[in-house]
């Protein structure tokens, strides 16, 4: 129903910064929903980094606190990630997915685009 599709990532040095996007068509239409920004790298578990839901509320992970922010295009149904300061250990392939139900649960994100990756050089 929705298909998010990300862009944005590539190599920086440390202290730098990027900008995710992502475009998921649709996303605004539904009743409810939560967009979440995801990472993964290699030997880690996934971690969600940040989230929006259709209320406005958003939350980042503490590991990101500060330094990253989410937020959404008023017109469009296109999200963002700033990412600033960033940290070799920020290194990971960046997901964005779509929680059709609204609670921002990381088992109910049920569509995920193919990711986009960062990485930071020391």
């Amino acid at each position: 129903q929705v298909q998010p599709v990300e862009s944005g990532g590539g190599s920086v040095q440390t202290g730098g910064s990027l900008r995710l996007s992502c475009v998921a068509p649709g996303y605004k239409a539904v009743s409810r929903y939560c967009m979440g920004w995801f990472r993964r790298s290699p030997g880690k578990e996934r971690e969600m980094v940040a989230s929006l839901d259709s209320i406005g509320r958003r939350w980042h992970a503490n590991s990101v606190k500060g330094r990253f922010a989410i937020s959404e295009d008023n017109d469009k149904d296109a999200l963002y990630l700033q990412m600033s300061l960033l940290k070799p250990e920020d290194s990971a392939m960046y997901y964005c997915a779509a929680d059709l139900l609204g609670f921002c649960v990381s088992s109910d994100f049920t569509y995920w685009g193919q990711g986009t990756q960062v990485t930071v050089s020391a």
